[in-house]
């Protein structure tokens, strides 16, 4: 049994995700608490770490992925993995629209181990985003997302590996930044992959904050206290 199964589900050689599947990946998987995944959301978005992790169960880990998201997934949307070419993937929903486009090359392995415990030590990081890397950034830079709706939206992600015979991966960030255009913001994250102390691969994420306004600290250190309570709320009840 996979650690995805009861994450999504399939029909007609179709995926797609519930609102409870999607949202309880989000909490206890990836440690994601950021509103646009809460099962009542207004504007619901399926994790872009739970589908990141589901190309790679079901088409395996090559050294080079990138990965460039070009449209929000919400629920029961009906969803076709094609491959076009060798070494490229488009996700797409009903209509044909594109949601993610995945490029691969390098050698690939479809050691599931392997496979999800880099998943899951990538999404476990991912899930830190918010407060841990961008209250920081955004205090750098002097700019806040709006806190009565925070916009945090996955970009596009990169993943390199020197080699694939490793176990047990775990996940440093090497360094972050944050670009301010008007009231958009580009966030980009650089990270190692190390196994056994050796640096074996390397990566980066890439997302954009939308509705920026001045910094104010009271109202950053409310939108984390709610964050925070939010979470511990949650995992009381799990």
């Amino acid at each position: 049994m996979s650690i995805l199964d009861n994450y999504y589900s399939t029909e007609n050689n179709k995926i797609y995700f519930s609102r409870e599947q999607a949202s309880n990946f989000a909490k206890r998987v990836a440690g994601d608490f950021n509103p646009i995944h809460n099962q009542d959301a207004k504007r619901f978005c399926v994790p872009g770490d739970l589908i990141f992790a589901l190309v790679l169960a079901k088409h395996g880990l090559y050294q080079h992925m990138e990965f460039t998201f070009s449209g929000m997934v919400g629920e029961d949307m009906q969803l076709t993995f094609d491959e076009p070419s060798a070494g490229t993937l488009s996700i797409r929903d009903e209509n044909g629209k594109e949601c993610l486009g995945v490029t691969c090359s390098g050698e690939k392995t479809t050691d599931q181990s392997l496979i999800a415990d880099l998943s899951l030590c990538y999404v476990g990081f991912s899930g830190q985003t918010f407060p841990h890397i961008l209250v920081p950034l955004m205090e750098k830079e002097q700019v806040m997302i709006n806190p009565e709706r925070p916009m945090v939206i996955y970009q596009s992600m990169i993943i390199d590996l020197d080699r694939l015979d490793f176990s047990a991966p775990e996940l440093e960030l090497s360094s972050s930044q944050l670009e301010i255009n008007g009231k958009r913001g580009h966030v980009r994250f650089d990270f190692q992959f190390k196994s056994a102390g050796e640096i074996v691969g390397k990566g980066e994420k890439n997302m954009i904050l939308s509705g920026l306004r001045d910094y104010d600290q009271k109202k950053i250190d409310q939108m984390v206290a709610g964050y925070n309570q939010h979470k511990q709320g949650y995992l009381a009840l799990i």
